[in-house]
């Protein structure tokens, strides 16, 4: 197990009973994000954790499949979804770059506080980009923290030497933006309620 699956499985049951941090915003983003679903769509979720959003947009689609590093948060997820009678979501345990996903395949990919998690979010912008169908959606939210306080910047790195913090990369909305345009990404839509929250943004493969 490497270090960051350890660190996610410490974290995961202490995280499964963390409420939602704004209830409203997630709300919205949820609703958002089901404009973009048609109910024979084949969806993957990367970094799901323990499956709150596969399960909310299960009713809305054909399929999810909805993996994560951790394997104790894909256990809570599954539990939760047989909890909820959720039967066409597929949880599983994966590393992003593990996964086998044929080019071309897959309607939407959703990827909800993963990319500053990564460590070459561009090579994993890319197989995203091969893994949509001409037309498929890309979902990300992520916490853009080059354009947050100073003080948190300069936590990060500290933190993760002292083993307190996962991989964490500091960039900024307007880098992830670049990154997404260079990467083959149309930005069609894009959300931040405050400066300090994460940005929202849908794009699309042309």
């Amino acid at each position: 197990m490497n270090r960051e699956a350890a660190f996610w499985n410490k974290l995961a049951d202490k995280y499964s009973r963390r409420p939602v941090a704004d209830e409203a915003t997630y709300q919205k983003k949820l609703e958002v994000t089901r404009q973009y679903f048609q109910p024979d769509m084949e969806v993957l979720e990367i970094g799901c954790g323990t499956g709150s959003t596969a399960i909310a947009h299960a009713p809305c689609v054909g399929h999810i499949r909805a993996t994560d590093l951790s394997t104790r948060m894909i256990e809570i997820a599954k539990d939760k979804a047989i909890v909820a009678g959720i039967e066409n979501v597929t949880f599983e345990a994966s590393s992003i770059d593990a996964l086998d996903v044929p080019d071309a395949s897959v309607d939407v990919v959703m990827a909800h506080s993963v990319l500053h998690l990564l460590e070459d979010k561009e090579q994993v912008i890319a197989d995203v980009h091969k893994m949509l169908k001409p037309g498929g959606v890309f979902v990300s939210s992520t916490a853009c923290i080059g354009d947050m306080m100073l003080p948190l910047r300069l936590i990060i790195p500290v933190g993760r030497l002292l083993r307190l913090f996962p991989l964490v990369k500091v960039f900024s909305v307007a880098d992830l933006k670049t990154s997404l345009e260079t990467g083959g990404f149309d930005i069609d839509y894009e959300w931040q309620p405050k400066k300090s929250a994460a940005a929202f943004i849908i794009c699309r493969k042309p």
